[in-house]
């Protein structure tokens, strides 16, 4: 007979708030970029509220200029070092165009360029340093101090960057270990899923290898050193990391892509229309005003909000149901996703172990029930996972557990306990059953069968004879079939699972889900190589992941999206999305979204090309009147904003939640 059981896990507690100036201090608010786009930002508003209120003219000129001078100045000299190496990038254009804007009359429309550029580099700015705050952060998993064996055995506290090769070190209960190495003497569990992913403990015994960073369980273990500091598998993972960011191309908006031709055709056709006609003898006055004119109508002002709007809805709508994207740029690469790969345990899984079956064995003659309330019992005071997970499906259950006595736990082999007038004994199959045992034949193609279908097998003896086996396995997330359908829906290409942990239990979880593509057993390292190997099949790949495992492919792949409520901080921080409510669904829903978000961006392309080419044609070929040039630079300029900011509005998610390809019904 079998039994279901169930439980759900506990809420994760809120982080304590920091203190209200440690943000100026040493966050984003230290970072100069966006100190000087506060200021900007902050005089852009101060000028509009003046104007409005009718205060005089000087004084609104003067908070916009003031605007112009602390948004302006670091692009535009960015721009010049640009231009001292002959090369024209849009900095030194919107700065030149805000400029021209100012010295005829429309100093409003300059300030708001700056202030759109100031901020776009702001933010570039707090992406680069949170990265690099959270390389530092993973460090620290690795301790700074071992305990290290001399020649004599006298142990000593020694740096883990002094370590040599060869070297003895001892790890006791709940330390983390200094090195990667191979263990001596000692058994124990070691919860290594900051390295591989794997959702349990995994024990540990002499000959067998550990990694720095991970955490030692209940035995004392001895490790002898097999690799130096700088070489440890976290050491490699910063540097796998810290590559992929550096020789990942960066992205660029659409209109970034074109920004030197045009911009050097715009500063040639807008000295050329100041130089000709004052060649030809037309005067000073007329052949600036023609110039002018022609550099507020094809400024790129409404080709810039052309692209960002939408987007930026797009990513506040997201925002608003607790996606995190972090910028537009992301926000297209979602929109060009061909292929999703999955991270296992903590992604597709809660992350932690579930009692899932009992199996009576034959000769026991308690329920299904009692056996719970005895191994539970048992359980009560163990810290192991697996421990806790039995103790946790009785609670749910809402048995009484009966008082234990007598307990003890075994590094690696498990606990005994006496327990309403029974020795109670749960642990490994391989240490519990040996050969010679009563029923061990039985029991042990019980523990087989169980083991073949993806779960981890205990067995549970009572007063020294088999009683029952018990399976568990990390839980699906409700909703990820779901989540894995919609994609296949609206992505051709088939989902990959991607994991550390052993193939029975991934192809378990991958039947579950709908997921044909399994690679498990699979290193950083290796789930990097697998993300280059399917880019260089063409697809454009979007990891999704949570652990520190999965930051090197999450920086490697076309798009990385972490899960914030379980995501280790470097996993967060490597990542270009984040879901912070751990909901699978959320996935196809935005990247539905970010694909509508990029038709609009299209349209308004189209509009704002179409106004660009009636105006620039119309002062090129007649006479366009400086407030008319204006009035339709500024109505294309409304007209692509109000487009884009149409995927505000709430329809705009469910729309795409309910529509794989993000269209409209």
């Amino acid at each position: 007979m079998t039994t279901d059981l169930t439980t759900r896990p506990a809420p994760r507690g809120a982080a304590a708030p920091g203190r209200p100036w440690a943000w100026w201090q040493s966050g984003a608010g230290s970072l100069p970029e966006v100190r000087w786009a506060i200021a900007a930002t902050g005089l852009f508003a101060a000028g509009g509220v003046c104007r409005l209120a009718g205060a005089p003219s000087w004084l609104w000129w003067g908070l916009y200029l003031s605007c112009y001078a602390a948004g302006g100045w670091e692009p535009g000299l960015d721009g010049l070092r640009a231009l001292r190496e002959r090369t024209l990038d849009v900095d030194l254009l919107m700065v030149a165009a805000a400029i021209g804007a100012a010295a005829i009359g429309q100093v409003f429309d300059g300030a708001l360029l700056i202030v759109i550029f100031a901020t776009s580099g702001a933010l570039e700015a707090v992406a680069t340093k949170r990265t690099a705050d959270s390389v530092r952060t993973l460090l620290d998993l690795a301790p700074e101090k071992a305990t290290r064996l001399d020649p004599a055995g006298r142990e000593e506290v020694v740096e883990t960057a002094d370590l040599a090769l060869g070297d003895v070190i001892v790890v006791r209960p709940g330390e983390r270990i200094g090195a990667d190495g191979q263990v001596v003497d000692g058994v124990s569990d070691v919860d290594q899923a900051s390295i591989t992913g794997e959702g349990l403990p995994v024990d540990k015994q002499a000959g067998d290898e550990v990694f720095a960073g991970t955490v030692n369980g209940a035995g004392v273990l001895r490790v002898r050193v097999g690799s130096p500091a700088g070489e440890t598998v976290i050491a490699r993972i910063v540097a796998m990391v810290e590559q992929a960011s550096a020789t990942k191309a960066r992205a660029q908006l659409f209109i970034e892509k074109v920004e030197q031709r045009y911009s050097v055709v715009m500063v040639a056709a807008t000295l050329a229309l100041f130089v000709i006609p004052l060649a030809l003898g037309q005067d000073l006055r007329g052949s600036l005003l023609r110039a002018m004119t022609f550099m507020i109508v094809a400024s790129p002002c409404a080709v810039v909000l052309a692209t960002m709007p939408p987007l930026l809805a797009a990513i506040a709508t997201a925002g608003r149901h607790e996606v995190l994207v972090k910028s537009a740029v992301v926000m297209e690469q979602l929109a060009d996703v061909t292929q999703v790969a999955f991270d296992k345990t903590g992604t597709l899984t809660e992350g932690r172990p579930d009692l899932t079956h009992i199996r009576a064995l034959p000769g026991t003659s308690l329920s299904e029930r009692e056996l719970l309330t005895l191994a539970a019992a048992a359980e009560d005071g163990s810290e192991h996972p697996l421990g806790r997970a039995v103790t946790a499906a009785a609670h749910g259950k809402g048995l009484r557990l009966p008082q234990a006595a007598g307990f003890t736990a075994v590094p690696g082999r498990g606990v005994r306990a006496h327990v309403a007038g029974h020795l109670v004994e749960i642990g490994s199959p391989t240490h519990l059953l040996p050969e010679t045992a009563p029923g061990a034949g039985v029991s042990r193609a019980l523990v087989a069968e169980l083991e073949d279908g993806g779960h981890t097998a205990v067995v549970m003896l009572l007063d020294g004879r088999p009683a029952a086996v018990l399976a568990l396995a990390d839980r699906v997330r409700p909703g990820a079939p779901d989540a894995v359908a919609r994609l296949r829906a609206l992505i051709p290409a088939p989902p990959v699972l991607l994991t550390g942990d052993n193939p029975r239990a991934a192809a378990r979880l991958a039947a579950q889900t709908g997921i044909t593509d399994v690679r498990a057993g699979l290193v950083p390292e290796h789930k990097v190589d697998a993300v280059r190997e399917l880019h260089q099949q063409g697809a454009r790949v979007a990891l999704i992941g949570d652990g520190v495992n999965d930051a090197p492919a999450l920086a490697t792949a076309h798009t990385g999206i972490a899960m914030g409520d379980t995501g280790a901080d470097l996993t967060l921080e490597a990542a270009d999305a984040v879901i912070t409510r751990d909901e699978l669904a959320a996935v196809p829903t935005v990247i539905a979204l970010a694909r509508r978000a990029r038709r609009l961006v299209i349209a308004n392309l189209a509009i704002a090309a179409a106004f660009i080419a009636v105006l620039v044609a119309w002062d090129l070929l007649g006479d366009l009147p400086l407030p008319l040039g204006v009035a339709g630079h500024e109505g294309s300029t409304v007209i692509v904003g109000l487009n884009g900011l149409r995927l505000l509005r709430g329809a705009a998610w469910q729309r795409a939640a309910g529509d794989p390809t993000g269209r409209r019904p």
